[in-house]
């Protein structure tokens, strides 16, 4: 398997979250593709939705990419505190993981701080200002 991709939902603010995460891992967006991209007879689009994100895609180290979409309103609202999954962003040294760490978790809620864990890793936990649950870890053997 060469990757797995995370892909997230937004409601409505999936270019601000992820200006926000291009701010912590840099590079650029290969791809985005709004609602009013795709508009036509058959689909049609409400003005409200046409600047709003069907497709985003932020490549993150060298073969990882973090994609997103807006949800349409008449599909109802995403429920930004689900509680279901996390992604986890495996650093390469202890410095990348309190710089993404640090990043991330700016505006939301801590749930373990960045530190040494039991098990051997340096890793901490949180929630960032979207709601997006994160696990940053850095694992000196891996």
């Amino acid at each position: 398997m060469r990757a797995i991709n995370p892909w997230i939902n937004f409601n409505g603010n999936a270019e601000e979250a992820f200006t926000f995460y291009k701010s912590i891992f840099g590079g650029e967006f290969s791809k985005i593709v709004r609602f009013k991209d795709l508009a036509s007879d058959e689909f049609k689009v409400p003005e409200n939705e046409a600047d709003k994100i069907m497709y985003i895609a932020l490549p993150i180290g060298r073969q990882n990419v973090l994609i997103a979409n807006d949800v349409p309103e008449f599909m109802g609202k995403v429920n930004e505190k689900e509680n279901r999954s996390k992604i986890v962003v495996s650093a390469e040294s202890r410095e990348e993981a309190d710089k993404a760490f640090n990043g991330l978790s700016a505006g939301g809620e801590v749930e373990g701080g960045i530190g040494d864990t039991p098990w051997g890793t340096y890793a901490g936990m949180f929630r960032d200002k979207y709601g997006i649950e994160w696990i940053v870890e850095f694992d000196p053997n891996f």
